[in-house]
């Protein structure tokens, strides 16, 4: 009796830990779905939003246009958002900066949503972004853009995306897209999926997005995919983030198999954590003056 009496108070006194774990992921699921809402963007003056333009018959499969005053032929920015591949959102706080910057200048900025972990794994999620940009590219003449201006930009999980596209762009012409000047990444933590999966400490993240096959890591790797037909990229970096690899130092080995394929490749390092890289980019600084400047250069808007 006395052990019965005894493994009761044990079992009681663990409900409170298991109501508080309980508690925790009810938070972390409140969050993941607060990712994903929409939030209202701030327009520059005499901007333009179209918004939920669909490239695919899941919900997931939109993204939101905006055209800057006057658009004839603009260039256009192709923003692609992170979130571990399972979370996010084409409002996320960061988009505001960069419409204040490039609407004015006289580029269109585009931002996408995607199918999300577990519903569709990385290389789906490249396969929706292609046909996203095949999508903006066939309603060009409508809103005014020139489709064969268009630079790809992404953040963490989005800055892989892009890179995967940039890195061989069959996926882009499979989708129909007429092929992109270029990529801007911002901060991608997996440019060597094999190596980042081969770490003693993988995030949990990781493991869900990219799985168990070592096949299946190199299919979705940019390092691995990497051609001769590759996209000129601006790779950049957080220099004070490490873990669970230093983004700069694989940004760097990137760029060096990119210079033995003659594909060029920039690395930027920025002195900024891994949120502020994309958060800023578009504020008044010499980080967005350079990103800036490398995407002129390419879409010959000096």
């Amino acid at each position: 009796m006395r052990r019965v009496h005894v493994a009761l108070i044990a079992l009681l006194g663990l409900v409170p830990v298991i109501a508080s774990a309980q508690g925790l992921r009810d938070r972390l699921q409140a969050m993941r779905e607060a990712s994903r809402q929409e939030r209202p963007v701030a327009v520059p003056a005499g901007g333009t939003a179209i918004r939920n333009i669909a490239y695919g018959d899941d919900p997931a499969q939109r993204f939101d246009l905006y055209l800057p005053a006057g658009a004839k032929d603009a260039p256009v920015v192709f923003y692609v958002h992170g979130g571990g591949w399972a979370n996010g959102d084409k409002t996320n706080p960061g988009v505001a900066n960069k419409l204040a910057y490039w609407l004015p200048k006289g580029y269109a900025v585009a931002s996408a949503n995607y199918r999300m972990v577990p519903a569709a794994m990385p290389l789906e999620q490249a396969g929706d972004i292609a046909r996203a940009v095949a999508r903006l590219q066939r309603g060009a003449r409508e809103w005014t853009l020139d489709p064969r201006r268009v630079v790809l930009m992404g953040h963490s999980a989005g800055a892989h995306l892009v890179a995967l596209l940039g890195a061989d762009p069959r996926l882009l012409a499979d989708a129909g897209a007429v092929r992109p000047l270029g990529v801007v990444s911002l901060d991608s933590g997996a440019l060597d999926v094999p190596a980042l999966m081969g770490q003693r400490r993988v995030p949990k993240l990781y493991q869900d997005a990219f799985g168990a096959d070592p096949a299946y890591w190199r299919s979705a790797s940019p390092q691995q995919q990497l051609t001769r037909n590759a996209l000129p990229m601006l790779l950049v970096c957080a220099s004070q983030r490490h873990f669970p690899t230093s983004p700069c130092d694989e940004a760097r080995k990137f760029a060096r198999q990119a210079e033995a394929l003659r594909v060029p490749m920039a690395v930027q390092p920025e002195p900024l954590d891994h949120g502020e890289i994309n958060k800023t980019l578009g504020l008044p600084s010499d980080y967005t003056g350079r990103v800036g400047a490398w995407i002129d250069r390419l879409s010959g808007m000096r």
